[in-house]
């Protein structure tokens, strides 16, 4: 599942060779994906508390969120999401408790936390929360009622 979303990822992530009906799929996938990203965010918050690094579930949903970033960063896929029910809520309350479980234990969701020293940790979690953000960013971008929620 990993590497189908990786491979996603690269293809959204390339705007000059998606044609209009790769773009179609793309938006009929945004919901299922979405759908998938609200299920599985709260398997992230298990790798603050684990030293199972591999946890297969966390870095589904780690890849769900970057390609859900992508797809937002798309004008033709943004309104599309903008208006998906709950994705909004979901990447605001993820952020909270991301933002809780770094203060409870190793913060191992921000960059900036992940250094110790001269080394740094590379933890797949690393920048989740910049990711969240991103995406509350991408979903409140012109569009007002999401701005009001947030």
């Amino acid at each position: 599942r990993v590497t189908l979303l990786e491979l996603m990822m690269v293809k959204v992530s390339d705007k000059n060779s998606v044609t209009s009906e790769e773009m179609n799929v793309f938006v009929r996938h945004a919901d299922f994906l979405a759908v998938c990203f609200q299920e599985k965010c709260g398997a992230v918050l298990k790798l603050a508390a684990a030293a199972d690094v591999e946890d297969e579930e966390g870095l589904v949903t780690i890849r769900l969120l970057d390609v859900l970033c992508e797809m937002t960063s798309n004008s033709g896929q943004l309104e599309h999401l903008q208006a998906f029910p709950g994705l909004l809520e979901t990447a605001v309350d993820t952020l909270r408790l991301t933002h809780l479980a770094g203060k409870q234990a190793v913060n191992i969701f921000t960059a900036t936390h992940a250094v110790t020293g001269q080394e740094e940790i590379s933890h797949p979690a690393v920048g989740f929360k910049s990711h969240l953000i991103r995406l509350i960013g991408n979903l409140c971008y012109k569009n007002k009622e999401n701005q009001d929620k947030v």
